[in-house]
């Protein structure tokens, strides 16, 4: 992991040379790389190396895991499921540069992340069917984020999608051109930090408290958070600010020009 000037944590996959396919060595060094990101990072941009974003599982590591024992396997999926919690339990932002391939769980990475932007000729699959398995830790995330109808298709067939397909169910943000994906990965690291670094956590935070509920049912939550916001400090100076035709105090406080 590397920490840049404005706070920008970067978590980058480096086995090019295996497509940046998981094991788990490379499970245990993205557990420990989340865990280390510290807590006044504005986002998290996950990226990798190579020309494939994430090819899945390792080819050497699922030979190993044909003669595992279900405790084995158990202890094995665990270590997958707690790096997966440990993306989704980041407070802020997670912004995926996806420059290639994502398949089974490099997918699921894609999926977990709260903005994705990939180039036009990325694709997409969830192939754990034609191996005779199941995206099991995976599926909570890719459901919440493109919806059950999708996900039922996308894994009960294994079939590879573009990025205009992945765009469409959402998850995919943005499809970019191979040379300017940095470009428009910059664009939403801007768009984040121009907002309260409080109030875009909370706003990350919102909505996984609200889905999947009634309007009423979060009536009063909803209520309480804004309220709130707009009583605590970042909220009281970033309308303050608005209203003198300033920079809010986390870009700096000066006198924006009329």
């Amino acid at each position: 992991m590397t920490v840049e000037e404005r706070r920008v944590a970067r978590i980058t996959l480096a086995r090019p040379d295996t497509k940046n396919a998981f094991n788990a060595e490379l499970i245990a060094q993205l557990s420990e790389a989340v865990a280390g990101v510290p807590a006044d990072m504005r986002c998290v941009v996950l990226g990798s190396e190579g020309d494939t974003f994430c090819a899945g599982a390792d080819l050497a590591w699922m030979r190993s895991m044909a003669d595992y024992t279900l405790d084995e396997n158990l202890a094995d999926s665990r270590a997958l499921a707690d790096l997966f919690g440990k993306l989704d339990a980041l407070p802020m932002p997670i912004i995926a540069r996806v420059q290639g391939a994502a398949i089974g769980g490099g997918a699921g990475l894609v999926a977990i992340a709260d903005i994705a932007v990939a180039v036009e000729a990325a694709t997409f699959a969830f192939t754990e069917v034609r191996l005779g398995i199941l995206p099991a830790v995976i599926s909570p995330y890719v459901v919440r984020k493109v919806g059950p109808s999708f996900a039922a298709a996308a894994f009960t067939t294994g079939i590879r999608f573009d990025s205009h397909r992945a765009f469409e169910t959402g998850l995919v943000h943005s499809v970019a051109d191979e040379g300017q994906l940095d470009p428009e990965i910059g664009r939403f690291i801007d768009a984040i930090i121009s907002g309260g670094p409080e109030a875009v956590n909370a706003a990350k935070r919102l909505v996984r408290e609200v889905i999947g509920r009634s309007p009423a049912d979060i009536r009063d939550l909803t209520v309480q958070r804004i309220a709130s916001a707009r009583v605590s400090a970042e909220g009281q100076d970033g309308m303050r600010a608005f209203l003198e035709k300033r920079a809010p105090k986390w870009l700096g406080g000066s006198r924006r020009k009329n």
